[in-house]
């Protein structure tokens, strides 16, 4: 079915912002301006995280024929001329539109995006696969690809069961790193099947100084990464215990609770650790993690569920529980 056989657009809308109620609206299908392109959501991750089909482009638009697979990132459009673009930054960019809460998100079947700014989709990625990379994927990634790491470097993955968790698994071994999972116990087997060499469940130490003492012991000297996909303050204050000389905690889950000093800067200092922060990846490297992805290097562990599902599926990620991601099919 494509734009011209249809009428209106089925849509999630908040329907208490702030709360995770949604009410499934139809609304008037949007018209690209110029410069944009519309697409149908056929399946989509999240509210800026997305993937579609191109059934119309407004005037201008060459870039992008109607056909194209095409994704919208957590940025849906950026100048591309400020100093933050310019090097890379575009996720901070100074007039960026975010997918979801500057402009409307991907919870709808068909939705408007800049040509200039959507990712275009290899042909060998499946749809639902690719939509988690649009920002977990190259979230990922771009924290691996910053850190520094090596190949031979062994990467500690704290969330390793989850929806960010499970792909940095992944692309830490397809950049040619160890992988260390922590998780609870009951996803050790989802880990090891994704790659993860050591799992270490977190419940099973008493205290902080025997869960870093074990980590130091199956890396042999410590991790040269430690990558936080979990929203845990308490991963962030343990995590400069599981690293070597010159090591690298990578910021991406964000704790609900106040974090507060990391580590001592003694430790930061006498060990010349290093501490980034990681909101997403620029358009090359949303590029560079689709590729990896069309090489079968990386596969998305999802859950297909409907757009009617979507309250629910907020309740069971706050619960903790999903493993991999949920992707919502529009169809």
């Amino acid at each position: 079915m494509t734009s011209l056989d249809k009428t209106t657009n089925r849509a999630a809308v908040y329907a208490e912002p702030g709360t995770t109620k949604i009410e499934i609206q139809e609304l008037p299908i949007p018209q690209p301006a110029a410069g944009e392109i519309l697409s149908i959501f056929r399946r989509q991750i999240g509210g800026h995280e997305g993937v579609g089909e191109v059934v119309a482009v407004g005037e201008g638009v060459r870039s992008v024929p109607t056909g194209s697979k095409v994704g919208i990132k957590y940025t849906a459009d950026a100048c591309l001329n400020c100093e933050n673009c310019l090097i890379g930054g575009e996720s901070s960019c100074t007039s960026a539109k975010i997918s979801g809460y500057m402009t409307p998100g991907t919870f709808q079947q068909f939705c408007i995006t800049s040509a200039q700014y959507a990712t275009p989709i290899p042909d060998s990625l499946d749809l639902a696969e690719a939509a988690p990379l649009m920002c977990g994927g190259v979230s990922v990634y771009a924290g691996l690809k910053r850190s520094g790491m090596q190949i031979g470097d062994w990467v500690v993955v704290s969330g390793a069961g989850g929806g960010l968790g499970h792909l940095a698994i992944q692309y830490a071994r397809a950049m040619g790193a160890w992988v260390v999972a922590i998780d609870a116990g009951s996803k050790e087997k989802f880990c090891r099947e994704l790659g993860a060499d050591e799992f270490v469940d977190f419940a099973k130490f008493d205290d902080d100084n025997s869960l870093a003492h074990h980590i130091q012991s199956v890396t042999r000297g410590g991790a040269k990464v430690a990558l936080i996909c979990a929203a845990s303050g308490k991963a962030y204050s343990q995590a400069p215990h599981w690293l070597r000389f010159r090591g690298c905690v990578v910021a991406l889950g964000i704790p609900s609770e106040s974090v507060g000093q990391v580590v001592s800067i003694f430790q930061f200092v006498s060990l010349e650790l290093r501490l980034i922060g990681v909101k997403t990846g620029s358009r090359l490297e949303v590029m560079e993690c689709l590729d990896i992805a069309a090489r079968g290097l990386v596969k998305t562990k999802l859950q297909l569920r409907k757009l009617e599902e979507l309250e629910s599926v907020f309740h069971e990620m706050h619960g903790g529980n999903t493993v991999g991601r949920v992707v919502l099919d529009l169809r």
